[in-house]
């Protein structure tokens, strides 16, 4: 069920002091409605599905729709934009960030610049924004309150451990083979995230599993996490080649043209 009534009566998860956030009148709350929709249903939505290549949706990671304050939050996100991308290794918009997931999370096409899809997804996310102050990030592309990434030495990870601890913590919801049901996402195999997504990083998936999991229960040690996550990102998933995810020549854009030289 879409989270836009509960938030209108929310205030701004990092300052109690902060007004809530309402939406715009007319066309424009429609297109930020809209937006809600496709992070939510993003596999199902006739709007996005075309451009999704497995079975998640952007809330599968971005929690509440991205309105959990703890697990990779769209919260403040759009103040910290434009900003430095370090994997792209120049400057991009919140726009490119969002449709950059559809390839490597999602596994799918990047859809073009200025689509009704990423116009939509990229209100959503700004207007969560409302009323922060802006400061790009000038070192990386992500907001004031990312995951705390954890100082753990990755090189300590235990697959058997982290066998042990998935069939007793994560197995009644992702199932023993990974694959999810009932609406729970796979996490690995051909309908999960591909290797080019952020959390096929041990530590980046560490630091998600943390704060994010289990649901409603998040209790796990930092070792349980890195354990956890490398047993996760052991298994197959889908590779990723740039060329096999960007669309059509003739919707490539200056920014796909230059990024798949």
């Amino acid at each position: 069920m879409p989270m836009l009534a509960t938030i209108l009566l929310m205030p701004w998860a990092a300052s109690a002091e902060t007004p809530s956030r309402k939406l715009p009148e007319g066309p424009l709350g429609a297109v930020i409605q809209l937006g809600e929709e496709l992070v939510e249903k993003t596999v199902t939505h006739p709007m996005s599905k075309e451009f999704v290549g497995n079975q998640l949706n952007c809330t599968s990671c971005h929690l509440k729709n991205g309105t959990d304050p703890h697990a990779a939050t769209f919260l403040g996100v759009a103040t910290a934009y434009p900003a430095w991308a370090p994997r792209e290794k120049r400057v991009i918009t919140l726009e490119d960030r969002v449709l950059n997931c559809f390839m490597r999370s999602c596994n799918g096409v990047r859809p073009p610049l200025g689509s009704e899809v990423s116009v939509a997804i990229t209100a959503y996310i700004t207007w969560l924004s409302t009323d922060q102050p802006v400061k790009m990030n000038a070192k990386q592309s992500l907001g004031p309150l990312a995951i705390p990434t954890l100082k753990v030495d990755t090189m300590q990870a235990n697959l058997e451990r982290g066998k042990f601890l998935y069939s007793k913590r994560c197995a009644s919801c992702h199932r023993e083979d990974g694959q999810g049901e009932d609406g729970q996402p796979p996490v690995w195999g051909p309908n999960s995230y591909n290797d080019g997504a952020g959390l096929a990083n041990n530590l980046k998936l560490a630091s998600w599993l943390k704060v994010a999991m289990p649901l409603d229960e998040t209790d796990l040690t930092e070792q349980e996490a890195l354990d956890l996550a490398a047993y996760l990102n052991s298994h197959e998933r889908p590779r990723f080649q740039l060329k096999d995810h960007l669309p059509d020549q003739s919707r490539l854009g200056e920014y796909n043209s230059q990024s798949v030289k």
